[in-house]
């Protein structure tokens, strides 16, 4: 089969109708497809001529299903790639925007052909579309979409580190910031990836909540219950802002999830004596959540050490640990060297007097707090302040050793003269 060569832009254009056209009408026979393909290729040419892209983009997509079965994935992707290049003889947003679904429709429409090719296909529209910023968030969009339905997450997935610059470029509303945030979790679900990366942008997705009404809030149910949830569920997660959140905070006084609040709350404010009278009352809850008692324990274990090593005195008794954890005496150095591992917690072991040392490095936490709220940001001022004073009086005590130095070695000079 013949290979789309482009040579000028507007000939390459007129090259892929002329190319998909015979393509199409090619089992018509000479005496019908000829006049067919002449029409199209006038038209198409005069499209060229009155500048009317969208309509050429129209015509040149008209066999599209017929290239993506009956041509190579290199004549495909040329014939493509040409398509897409029209969209940069527009200097109308709105028409980019027009184009650029078009195009997208029609590249998304069979997700499961050739879907690598289809996903490259729309990371090529994007690229030319650099001055119509709206463009690209509609196609990298899709192109999520795409990646979902076509099982090529991992194609994606790279790009997500540079959502922040992009979220610049594009300087999208709220909604849309919405349905990108909770778009990017599902991608990184579908791909199986770990449960810290999806539950970033689920976070972010709520995040965009606040202040609104109560009815707006409430779009927000579901993926406030599945956030907690997850959160729960992740044995390397043992801090968030969740409850910091109004989309989060609206379920406390919910009929059908004030029970998931306080579960979560559970998690991050309270120790494993509150969990485990909530699971007592509320077992059939958890387990319809897929919640496992068992990893619940172990979570809530490490938590309430952490909790216990943000106590002031900076020592914890191995009776306490012991009673806190509900464990047996023979246990407690094993789920230190747990939360340690885990790096929850900065300490040592003190064996011969049963205690552990929490030590407090100059300006770092010992331990992880498992909220940031009003309270720590209190103690970090706090902390800066005693820090800026202590250098304060270093610098001052430098300043006067200097000073007695200087007027030592001023007065030596003195007395050889």
């Amino acid at each position: 089969m013949a290979t789309v060569i482009p040579t000028s832009e507007e000939d390459s254009a007129l090259a892929v109708v002329r190319f998909t056209s015979e393509l199409a009408w090619a089992d018509a026979g000479p005496e019908v497809a000829e006049p067919q393909v002449s029409r199209l290729c006038v038209e198409a040419s005069e499209f060229v001529v009155a500048g009317r892209w969208f309509d050429l983009v129209s015509l040149m997509l008209t066999s599209a299903e017929v290239i993506f079965s009956k041509v190579s994935e290199k004549d495909l992707e040329c014939i493509l790639t040409i398509i897409c290049n029209v969209v940069t003889k527009t200097e109308s947003p709105d028409e980019a925007l027009e184009i650029s679904k078009l195009i997208s429709a029609k590249i998304t429409q069979q997700p499961n052909d050739k879907p690598a090719l289809r996903l490259k296909i729309l990371f090529n529209l994007y690229n030319l579309l650099d001055n119509h910023p709206y463009s690209q968030f509609y196609v990298y969009m899709k192109a999520l979409n795409l990646a979902i339905d076509g099982k090529v997450t991992e194609n994606i997935i790279p790009s997500f580190k540079k959502i922040d610059s992009f979220l610049k470029e594009w300087n999208i509303g709220i909604v849309d910031q919405r349905k990108l945030f909770l778009t990017v979790a599902n991608v990184l679900k579908e791909n199986k990836s770990p449960a810290k990366e999806s539950f970033k942008f689920l976070t972010k997705y709520l995040a965009t909540f606040s202040g609104e009404d109560a009815y707006t809030l409430s779009e927000a149910k579901e993926e406030a219950v599945h956030t907690i949830v997850e959160f729960v569920k992740a044995p390397d997660m043992f801090q968030c802002d969740l409850l910091d959140l109004p989309a989060v905070g609206q379920l406390e006084k919910d009929a059908k999830y004030a029970l998931v609040y306080q579960l979560l709350k559970i998690f991050l404010t309270q120790r494993l004596d509150a969990y485990l009278e909530f699971q007592a009352a509320n077992s059939t809850l958890l387990k319809s959540y897929g919640l496992i008692h068992e990893d619940c324990i172990t979570k809530m274990r490490l938590m309430s050490l952490v909790d216990l090593g943000s106590d002031e005195s900076g020592q914890i008794s191995y009776s306490l640990i012991r009673d806190t954890l509900q464990i047996n005496d023979d246990e407690v150095d094993l789920w230190v060297v747990k939360a340690i591992t885990a790096k929850l917690i900065d300490c040592k072991m003190d064996q011969m007097n049963e205690v552990v040392i929490v030590s407090q490095p100059l300006m770092c936490s010992r331990c992880i707090d498992r909220v940031f709220g009003q309270r720590q940001w209190q103690v970090l001022r706090t902390k800066l302040a005693s820090w800026k004073g202590n250098v304060a009086n270093v610098i001052s005590t430098v300043q006067a050793n200097k000073i007695t130095v200087d007027g030592a070695q001023a007065m030596q000079g003195l007395a050889i003269r």
